[in-house]
């Protein structure tokens, strides 16, 4: 799972990142609003954590021009305006919770959990089960009719993408977005490498899903005797 967090107090920032890679996620990070809006318009990301009163633009008017773009990603208002009308100003602006500064980080997680089971796009769980596989996130182990095996973690979240997402198809720059991150150079060819690497690991578990590619476009995961 992939986290924006746009905190422009950086001791915070830098805290949350690593308290949040520490529990699995792959977090990107900025410090102002122009930054967060350029990111999340992206629309790569799970889960975004917004400052309300970030440099250059503010939480409230970047959350604004998401809803506007149709981008719908969960979004945690964080500040220190924790009057009722801010709170109900800033869900009003379309923020699925508001969280008041300070706050324990065990808080926050809570949160984070809250909005990503209301979410129709994700639900938080450590398996995710597919026709006839399953992955378990928290040990990356891929298991399917013909045993188990363990995946790494590039693999492992390539994997829960195309999970997450079956039947649609994924296009080259997202899936290299979403996996590496707006910042990376990573080469395209690092991506085909992976590409194999899973398909690899579906037919070492005996899966009846296969990753099909659809030329000029992307990939897509679908079972077999779906595929046209």
């Amino acid at each position: 799972m992939r986290i924006l967090i746009a905190e422009d107090d950086k001791n915070l920032n830098h805290t949350l990142t690593e308290r949040l890679q520490s529990k699995g996620f792959d977090v990107d990070s900025c410090f102002d609003g122009e930054e967060a809006l350029y990111y999340a318009s992206q629309n790569i990301h799970d889960v975004i954590l917004l400052d309300r009163m970030l440099p250059l633009m503010e939480g409230s008017m970047v959350l604004s021009e998401l809803r506007k773009n149709n981008i719908y990603v969960p979004i945690i208002l964080i500040t220190a305006l924790g009057t009722l009308k801010d709170k109900v100003d800033g869900l009003n602006l379309g923020a699925d919770d508001y969280l008041v500064k300070p706050f324990a980080f065990d808080e926050l997680f809570a949160r984070i959990q809250c909005v990503t089971r209301r979410s129709p796009i994700l639900n938080m769980t450590n398996m995710l089960r597919l026709a006839d596989i399953s992955y378990n996130e928290a040990d990356s182990t891929l298991t399917g009719p013909k045993g188990s095996c363990t995946c790494s973690n590039r693999e492992g979240t390539m994997l829960e993408i195309f999970i997450r997402n079956s039947g649609q198809t994924l296009s080259r720059n997202t899936l290299l977005l979403k996996v590496w991150g707006p910042d990376s150079d990573i080469e395209e060819g690092n991506l085909d490498n992976y590409i194999y690497f899973i398909r690899r690991r579906l037919k070492a578990v005996g899966s009846c899903l296969e990753l099909k590619t659809v030329r000029g476009i992307g990939y897509c995961l679908l079972e077999r005797e779906k595929l046209p």
